[in-house]
């Protein structure tokens, strides 16, 4: 299985290195100012050279997009619909090799691979089906022989703002349908991640045959975003990462009167009642906070858990968590990879490190070997600890205790982000009634945090975004604007 998905990699397939290496893509792929090396963070193996942009060639890009947008804004929808169905044909059509790079860049698992394909691919089919619904309304008219209405118009051009973690997916959440609704794009990939996050997704449009301009990939550092964020021409920009990030990019895109979407980082809680089925709890408490190593800005971030079954489900926890195989995903079987980078790396074990110094019991996990962190359960975690108050993103799982449901639900809302929450429940009645409490996006009962799906509206509240929405559901919303047009038959006359 190895040395076929490396001599895949090698060939003149879909990603191709010598397609992109050195190469930002606007339409066509030009020799870059800037390069990246793509390394893969189990083995510090090069991957190959990204190319990455300057500020000033970020603003150019922007201005090239504004060109082309006209057009395509005109094109029929459903030859636009044709392109995205298309496009996502050659993602099925490459997925083995798509999930290869995935899983090389990002350092997931399989299973995480084959869910950015597939994700990505729903994403390009619901955001063709966008253009089969109603895109205005007739409004009400005082004067009857005067039609008054609201119709939808494309943005214009759209800067997308992408994260290491989940990079196909959540660019293509804001690329697909963008395009769809007659935009034109700028993506700015992570640049820990610019094959999967940004040259794949060029890839993929430009054998699907979208016309040239309309979207541009330029990977690069904070330079280049705030670029993206403060161009003239970018109407609406869309961030995915941390908090902090999306602080300055929401004044940036408000100084200058831009629309923002804002989707943020998460400390996501799982609430665990005594009446619940703990075996299935467990498992699920387990698969949200050690999929992706955690990485994921959905994962299960604290365990609030009643006092009278806290025990028994942290043994369960912890037996689960020390049976995970940690390693090289690439090359072994295994469910637990490496983590991105040495800086995630320190941030990971100084919260452990600070959460146990602060009385948190380490019950299993809290060692490394490199960027392999083990999965690791904390016992006895205080609402003030760095564990329960920080956005961890790693494979840690810390448990808090709550003497009863509306002690759970007051941890629960304590740490200011709303992303995402679970309840587990032998009681669909009492499920329904601990949800409503809940201040978060998305709330699931009896399951864990991490669910997305094309049709969803996708975000969070409070420190987790701005309430804005990514989803088949909110994307007219989000990637469009309105218009009022009235039509007379007659020219109107005034008394001046």
């Amino acid at each position: 299985m190895q040395a076929t998905l490396t001599d895949k990699l090698a060939k003149d397939t879909l990603l191709d290195p010598s397609v992109w290496e050195r190469r930002y893509f606007d339409g066509a792929w030009k020799l870059a100012p800037v390069t990246i090396p793509v390394r893969e963070p189990a083995t510090g193996i090069e991957l190959g050279v990204a190319g990455g942009g300057t500020a000033e060639l970020a603003v150019e890009l922007t201005e090239r997009a504004a060109q082309a947008q006209p057009k395509w804004a005109e094109t029929p929808p459903d030859d636009r619909a044709r392109i995205l169905r298309q496009a996502a044909r050659v993602i099925e059509d490459n997925s083995q090799e798509i999930m290869s790079w995935i899983i090389r860049e990002t350092g997931g698992v399989s299973a995480k691979a084959g869910y950015e394909v597939a994700m990505a691919a729903g994403e390009l089919y619901h955001s063709a089906a966008l253009l089969t619904q109603p895109i205005g309304q007739i409004l009400p008219s005082a004067d009857p022989e005067r039609m008054s209405l609201a119709r939808r118009v494309p943005v214009g051009v759209v800067s997308v703002i992408t994260p290491w973690n989940v990079p196909l997916v959540l660019s293509m959440r804001s690329v697909a349908p963008a395009l769809a609704l007659g935009n034109a794009v700028v993506l700015k990939p992570d640049p820990q991640t610019p094959i999967c996050g940004g040259f794949l997704l060029a890839r993929i449009f430009e054998e699907a045959g979208l016309p040239p301009g309309l979207l541009a990939v330029l990977p690069g550092g904070a330079e280049v975003g705030e670029a993206l964020v403060t161009a003239p021409v970018v109407r609406l920009v869309t961030f995915t990462g941390s908090s902090a990030v999306g602080r300055r990019v929401g004044e940036l895109a408000g100084r200058n009167l831009k629309k923002v979407s804002l989707e943020l980082g998460g400390n996501s809680p799982m609430l665990v009642l005594d009446d619940c089925d703990l075996d299935a709890a467990s498992s699920a408490g387990a698969w949200g906070s050690f999929l992706h190593q955690g990485q994921v800005c959905m994962a299960t971030s604290r365990h609030i858990v009643l006092r009278s079954v806290a025990d028994a489900y942290l043994q369960k926890l912890a037996a689960r968590a020390a049976a995970l195989p940690v390693g090289d995903p690439f090359r072994n079987e295994v469910a637990i990879g490496p983590l991105i980078n040495e800086k995630q790396l320190k941030r990971v074990h100084g919260i452990v490190t600070d959460s146990v110094a602060a009385g948190a019991d380490l019950v299993t996990g809290g060692t490394h070997d490199g960027l392999f962190y083990k999965p690791t359960v904390l016992g006895n975690v205080a609402a003030k600890t760095r564990a329960f108050q920080e956005e961890i993103f790693g494979p840690v799982a810390p448990v808090t205790i709550a003497e009863d449901d509306d002690h759970a639900i007051e941890l629960a809302n304590q740490t200011g982000y709303g992303l995402a929450a679970a309840v587990q429940t032998g009681s669909v009645e009492r499920g329904l009634r601990v949800a409503r409490k809940l201040k978060a996006g998305m709330v699931h009962i009896n399951d864990q945090t991490i669910a997305d799906h094309p049709g969803i509206p996708m975000g969070g509240m409070g420190q987790s975004g701005n309430g804005a929405r990514f989803g088949s559901t909110t994307n007219l919303d989000e990637f469009t604007e309105w218009q009022w047009v009235t039509v007379s038959g007659k020219p109107a006359r005034y008394p001046f």
